[in-house]
């Protein structure tokens, strides 16, 4: 088994499949997902060929796309993996990570257990912070056709899956709901780390809308 060739074959695969796509879940986020993965990595270790295949794979059918199923995203990465000749107990292991990477919502525990997988969670959610956070989280929105802002809708702390995927309520109020709390359920050092810029421009980010909001002449 040639790891390095199985990566690249991957890489190509993720490309092709989720090139274009316009919510913020593209080739472009799996991509950056990777390359923080693998940085991570450097500093807190792990299996790096579960990690960059964990994190290539891990919106190949978002649970978001795919009616709030959580295993079909699992079931492809499997399928293929294995038509590559990767070992039953790492499709195993990588399809465990796809399955429980997504955050589910405010009252909901994280269930991934392995070092690879906290550190493919840690670069996923790193990405939904800061600046590409915030451009990711209007695009999603408008593909949803979310309105950016009602002040009649409040945030709300979802606690199960089932009320977190039911959510309709306004981009903004994502900010709450999900984007605000991540600085805290992040798992390694690391992540932990870059994560307190980006957490800050989250919130300056808000200060700014709501100045402009409620701005007086």
């Amino acid at each position: 088994m040639d790891k390095n060739k199985i990566i690249q074959k991957v890489k190509i695969y993720t490309q092709k499949t989720l090139k274009a796509e316009p919510t913020g879940h593209d080739w472009w986020h799996a991509w950056r997902v990777w390359k923080m993965s693998k940085e991570i990595a450097k500093k807190e270790g792990g299996d790096i060929f579960i990690i960059e295949l964990a994190a290539l794979l891990h919106d190949i059918a978002d649970w978001k796309f795919h009616k709030g199923s959580t295993k079909k995203g699992a079931n492809k990465a499997a399928g293929l993996l294995k038509k590559l000749g990767v070992r039953d107990n790492d499709i195993k292991h990588i399809c465990h990570i796809i399955n429980e990477i997504s955050f589910k919502g405010a009252g909901v525990k994280n269930k991934i257990k392995t070092k690879e997988g906290k550190i493919v969670q840690d670069a996923d959610r790193l990405d939904v912070l800061g600046a590409i956070g915030i451009a990711r989280v209007f695009a999603y929105g408008g593909f949803k056709k979310r309105e950016i802002f009602n002040p009649d809708i409040k945030p709300k702390l979802h606690k199960s899956f089932r009320e977190y995927r039911s959510n309709k309520n306004t981009s903004i109020n994502h900010f709450y709901e999900k984007l605000l709390i991540l600085k805290n359920r992040l798992n390694t050092k690391t992540a932990k780390k870059i994560a307190q810029s980006r957490h800050k421009f989250l919130e300056n980010y808000l200060k700014e809308f709501f100045k402009e909001w409620e701005v007086k002449l």
